[in-house]
């Protein structure tokens, strides 16, 4: 298998697929490069190379104690970035994914980027303060905490259903795309998954946007129960220079799957214009 060590000595697995113009993948929480199966395969056919890498404490990567934060986060993807000397990048990202790259532009700048992707991500914050009276309180994350803290499996389980919509009563349940969650979600260590419920949650990605130079389309379900799109891209769209935002009527937070054709239309899209 393919990886990078940072520079803390964790090794970062990664897939790289196909020839071409670069997409970068970052996945969301609690998953890890698979989640992006549906698009790699679909931009690898049409002649891009696709990579995607697990994030520390996830997938096949190492699963250190520390560095759950999005510093750690943008760093390890900027080692991976460099190691692969990859140039003229289009980063796209899902949920907590969006943090990191919002997050590797605040560090890194976008010297090596072409242009990015932000699907139902996470910034500019999440967590409800003064600043942000649209977010959701403390609680809301002390008691996913809770959940992976007490029985990780179910809880899982339990969030696969908001999470790609199943609870919607038009919505056909697709028990195959229930369970693969489940699966990716176990596959990540209980510390990662348990420390990055700060790291989405509290971090704001506010200056961080501002950096953002290059062409951006900001990508979110209109019925995302996880992540609301009035509280995150209807917001982090207004803070980035000339950044579209396209609403999917009726799409979930899992939209990458149960709008996978949406989803991978809108990127060859974007990626030819």
């Amino acid at each position: 298998m393919s990886f990078v060590t940072t520079k803390d000595g964790t090794q970062i697995y990664y897939k790289d697929w196909g020839a071409g113009e670069t997409v970068l993948f970052s996945h969301g929480w609690p998953l890890c490069a698979d989640a992006w199966d549906a698009q790699m395969l679909f931009l690898g056919h049409h002649g891009y190379r696709v990579v995607a890498h697990d994030r520390r404490g996830h997938g096949r990567s190492s699963q250190p104690w520390s560095g759950y934060n999005n510093d750690t986060f943008a760093d390890d993807l900027a080692t991976l970035i460099e190691k692969l000397d990859l140039k003229n990048v289009t980063l796209v990202a899902h949920s907590m994914g969006g943090g990191e790259i919002a997050r590797y532009v605040g560090r890194h700048g976008t010297k090596r980027l072409k242009q990015m992707v932000f699907i139902g991500a996470v910034p500019p914050t999440m967590l409800k303060t003064e600043k942000n009276p649209g977010g959701l309180p403390l609680s809301v994350f002390d008691g996913i905490r809770n959940g992976i803290a007490g029985n990780r499996a179910q809880f899982y389980l339990d969030v696969s259903t908001p999470f790609f919509g199943y609870n919607r009563p038009s919505v056909k349940v697709d028990e195959g795309v229930k369970l693969e969650f489940w699966r990716l979600g176990l596959q990540s260590s209980v510390i990662g998954s348990y420390d990055c419920v700060k790291a989405f949650s509290e971090d704001d990605f506010t200056e961080d946007l501002k950096k953002i130079d290059v062409p951006t389309l900001f990508i979110h379900g209109e019925d995302d129960q996880i992540v609301p799109a009035n509280d995150a891209s209807v917001l982090a769209v207004k803070l980035v220079k000339n950044a579209k935002l396209q609403i999917v009527p009726g799409a979930p937070h899992g939209i990458c799957v149960t709008h996978a054709d949406v989803i991978n239309k809108s990127l060859l899209e974007f990626l030819n214009a």
